[in-house]
């Protein structure tokens, strides 16, 4: 749902995993017409590195 979220509303990806501040710099680039395609760019990788984030805090959960 996320992955959806930051294809068509880059700046909300932020909103929900937590980092406002980058969502709405996302947004001031995405109002851009050029500046749409690097805000999703952004978006997707966040998100990525958000969900690395998360398994690498339950794998050390499980580990301790």
């Amino acid at each position: 749902m996320r992955l959806l979220i930051s294809l068509l509303l880059p700046w909300l990806t932020f909103f929900t995993i937590g980092r406002p501040i980058a969502g709405v710099i996302c947004l001031l680039l995405q109002i851009t017409l050029i500046g749409w395609l690097p805000a999703t760019i952004w978006a997707v990788y966040a998100l990525s590195q958000y969900k690395t984030d998360q398994k690498i805090k339950k794998a050390i959960g499980q580990n301790t």
